[in-house]
């Protein structure tokens, strides 16, 4: 594929060389001199030093026959700029990288559809998402990034106790938003239909939004009902603001160590529930002092990777169950890697790798984003555009002919994501998140009119 990157930063160099080596015809756009001579000398990639938001500059870089255009550089503005040429110069795939959480709110102006952006990442979001995972629910099915995040997916086992023992799908009449996409029983895996019931010892996937996930697992175990956490994050930042976002509920006690106090002020007047301390996390007295020893989870996401990697250090040595670091620069990524366990650091999280496998299921050839396949490779999850001309544009969900064996679990309409209902209607440009018995995926394709 062709494809123009707008900005040679971290996360701008990071994929210019990785889609390079893919076999990509990369070319990267870099008004700084030095980054530019730099990424000219290190990688195997076209580079035009220039400004990124100029329709000349685009122009010369052959935006206008691209396959993807990737505005990655740290200026929403010039982002915004740069796609909204490139989309209007002719580029078929406008992915942009965005920090202000000003751009995703869409209740007087759709800025994705104004500027004729089809994807919009914030890998400090992303970034987010990817600790949230474990800390919501440890014994989640690992889907990544689900849905933008707004979709979760959890596992839980049937218990003899529970309410829902013994009933089907079809009397149990789930709320709205919840489905139920997976069922494994002993060694048999399939998806449910309405006549399914549930038995004990099945272990059921379940679908929706995370807060009414974890509220609804009591019906199927009432002893799995969660515990609250505490969590303790170091840094006030983005990927601070956008974890404490995604773990709104009563359940997670949540503290920040910052050091700014501009920061502290800010937080504080956004997040009443959150415990905004002011100081050096850095520093062993104040981890002490505010028992970082005693957290469930640790999670250390400032800027600075060094103090990223002491403190979670320091954090696991003081006691803490889980411990979190966010890398930012590729620097000491191999090496931690290697070292997780000695350190005593569970998971390693880079805003620049969650960024490229966000982009890269959107180079996919397929007519689909493959999000997880489950181990045994019967069932997949799919995310699928719906062709304006497909059997199933224009309809209800009542009325699609869905073939046995496949659940629609989420419906991206318009940018805003949802578990779709019975009488939601699915329009021609809507994506659908399905989950799939593999021999359904033909079926599925043909009727969302991918023939």
């Amino acid at each position: 594929m062709k494809i123009v990157i707008v900005g040679a930063g971290e996360v701008g160099t990071f994929l210019s060389w990785t889609l390079s080596n893919e076999g990509h015809d990369v070319t990267v756009i870099e008004s700084n001199l030095e980054r530019a001579t730099a990424i000219d000398e290190e990688h195997n990639v076209k580079v035009i030093q220039g400004n990124g938001s100029s329709a000349g500059v685009l122009k010369k870089a052959g935006v206008d026959s691209c396959d993807c255009f990737l505005a990655m550089t740290r200026d929403d503005k010039t982002n915004l700029i740069a796609s909204s040429l490139a989309k209007v110069l002719g580029a078929r795939l406008v992915v942009t990288r965005n920090h202000d959480q000003t751009y995703q709110d869409n209740s007087l102006v759709n800025y994705r559809l104004h500027f004729g952006i089809d994807v919009m990442i914030n890998p400090e979001g992303l970034s987010a998402v990817e600790l949230a995972k474990t800390i919501r629910n440890p014994a989640r099915v690992a889907v990544e990034n689900f849905a933008r995040g707004q979709i979760e997916a959890q596992r839980v086992r049937v218990d003899k106790s529970a309410k829902w023992r013994g009933r089907s799908l079809r009397d149990i009449r789930l709320p709205q938003d919840i489905r139920i996409g997976f069922i494994r029983r002993g060694e048999q895996e399939d998806v449910p239909h309405a006549d399914t019931v549930l038995e004990e010892g099945d272990i059921v996937t379940i679908f929706g939004p995370p807060h009414d996930v974890s509220r609804i697992r009591g019906k199927f175990d009432p002893h799995s009902e969660a515990s609250t956490a505490r969590v303790v994050i170091l840094g006030g930042g983005e990927t601070a603001v956008a974890l404490i976002r995604l773990l709104s509920s009563s359940r997670f006690r949540i503290r920040i160590i910052e050091k700014n106090a501009d920061k502290c002020q800010r937080l504080a007047e956004a997040f009443p529930h959150v415990t905004i301390i002011r100081g050096d996390g850095t520093k062993l007295r104040l981890m002490e002092e505010e028992q970082v020893g005693d957290a469930d989870y640790f999670v250390a996401s400032t800027g600075d990777d060094e103090n990223n990697i002491m403190a979670g250090i320091q954090a696991a040595k003081l006691g803490a169950n889980h411990v979190q670091v966010v890398l930012n620069k590729s620097d000491y990524e191999e090496m931690l890697n290697h070292l997780r366990s000695t350190l005593g650091i569970e998971s390693l999280v880079s805003p620049r790798l969650v960024t490229l496998n966000e982009v890269q299921r959107y180079l996919s050839k397929e007519p689909y984003i493959e999000l997880f396949q489950f181990p045994r490779q019967q069932v997949r999850i799919l995310e699928i555009g719906v062709k304006n001309d497909s059997p199933a544009a224009g309809k209800a969900l009542r009325e699609i002919a869905w073939p046995q064996g496949s659940v629609a679990v989420a419906l991206l309409h318009k940018y805003s994501v949802k578990v779709p209902g019975a009488d939601d209607q699915i329009l021609g440009g809507d994506r659908v998140v399905v989950i799939a018995r593999e021999d359904t995926v033909p079926k599925l394709l043909r009727l969302l009119g991918h023939a």
